[in-house]
């Protein structure tokens, strides 16, 4: 079974060693994660997030537990709202979402669960890689996508445009890499026009957190 985008966004978020979220992916990364699930629920046909409003395509369930209750918060919402709106509300729920994709991870036999402490206190739950081929199976799609010239498909292109806005590419490219793949990567992730709405939503939150994180 495939993974879904908000799987593939987790992987390419986690230290392989240590089965924690890199830093660089706090908190950019619960943005970008809740922006997956609503390009995966679009790419179900399920939601609609075309601009000025996401709507309800279809409210049919998908089979994925989490999305489906994502998708009925949306059906159920009173006003229609934008895509910015609900990754703002969403992403209030993204360590439950977490937990659950990770879970489902563990029992695909990808990832073990680890219980451990941080700082020698606290209590944390880790996720080390048990099987890495799925993880490089999604990095060497996205690195043939930016390095051939190729179209990408819809999907592709918006890993490739959710990557980009949570600042994530830094940690899969070396510089001197980035540098000479930025131009495709920006073209890519304007190529899927659902990530002028949903990939463009979670990099504007991510740069007014990057803006004021200094003053917190």
């Amino acid at each position: 079974m495939p993974l879904t985008m908000p799987e593939e966004i987790l992987l390419l978020m986690l230290d392989d060693e240590t089965g924690r979220l890199t830093d660089r992916a706090a908190p950019a990364g619960d943005y970008a994660l809740v922006g997956a699930m609503l390009a995966e629920l679009a790419l179900e046909e399920r939601i609609d997030a075309d601009p000025p409003r996401l709507r309800v395509k279809n409210p049919a369930p998908t089979g994925d537990t989490v999305l489906d209750g994502v998708l009925a918060r949306i059906t159920a919402e009173p006003e229609p709202q934008d895509s910015r709106w609900w990754v703002e509300t969403l992403v209030r729920d993204a360590e439950d979402f977490r937990n659950a994709y990770f879970e489902r991870l563990v029992q695909r036999g990808i990832l073990r669960a680890e219980e451990g402490r941080f700082l020698w206190i606290f209590s944390e739950r880790r996720y080390p890689v048990i099987s890495d081929k799925e993880e490089r199976e999604v990095k060497a799609r996205l690195m043939s996508v930016i390095f051939e010239d190729g179209p990408p498909d819809a999907r592709d292109s918006l890993l490739i445009g959710l990557t980009r806005a949570a600042g994530l590419f830094p940690m899969l490219l070396a510089p001197e890499e980035l540098e000479r793949a930025q131009p495709r990567i920006d073209a890519v992730s304007r190529h899927e026009s659902l990530n002028k709405t949903v990939s463009d939503a979670v990099r504007d939150i991510f740069t007014e957190i990057a803006r004021y994180a200094p003053m917190m």
